[in-house]
């Protein structure tokens, strides 16, 4: 492994690093792996990625352009900035514990965002329906409960806002 250590590295660095699909796309598959992995298996995988078909149905050629990159150019510059180990007697191709310091670049893959559009379009429809129905049944319901109603669906808009806001200041 080279002496280089990510934590070391500048955001340009980084960028460059991460500006190329193939390499991304490596540290996704030894992240998922979660152990080591053959260089030639991960040729294969990278291949299937990038021409979108499973690895039964690569041709020889199509393995061999990712296997020469990967071994030449992207596995070397990952090693080199301390992300990657790879053996050469064994093939194998592990992440270091400095893949953590890209995190801060990488989006999250489990991260769920909470979707906010459908959060104000439901409660819309529903506090208009309710609206509407109150509306209609005016004659039988007072006018002070329909502004109960009215004021309700308008809180319940407060609150989400509210609600979104704090949740989007947390991650800050």
């Amino acid at each position: 492994m080279s002496s280089t250590n990510t934590d070391a590295l500048s955001r340009d660095e980084v960028y460059d690093i991460l500006s190329n699909g193939r390499r991304r796309f490596v540290i996704y598959l030894l992240r998922d792996e979660g152990e080591p992995v053959p260089l030639s298996e991960l040729s294969d995988r990278v291949a299937a990625w990038e021409n979108d078909l499973s690895v039964d149905e690569l041709t020889d050629q199509q393995i061999k352009r990712v296997y020469v990159s990967l071994y030449q150019t992207h596995i070397p510059k990952l090693e080199d900035s301390g992300i990657v180990e790879y053996d050469k007697d064994s093939g194998l191709v592990s992440l270091t514990s400095n893949v953590s310091s890209l995190d801060a670049y990488l989006p999250e893959e489990e991260r769920r965002e909470i979707p906010w559009q459908t959060i104000y379009l439901a409660l819309a429809v529903v506090g208009l329906a309710v609206y509407g129905v109150a509306t209609m049944a005016s004659g039988a319901i007072p006018q002070a409960t329909l502004n109960v109603v009215g004021l309700l669906v308008f809180a319940s808009f407060g609150v989400v806002v509210a609600a979104q806001y704090l949740y989007e200041r947390s991650r800050e």
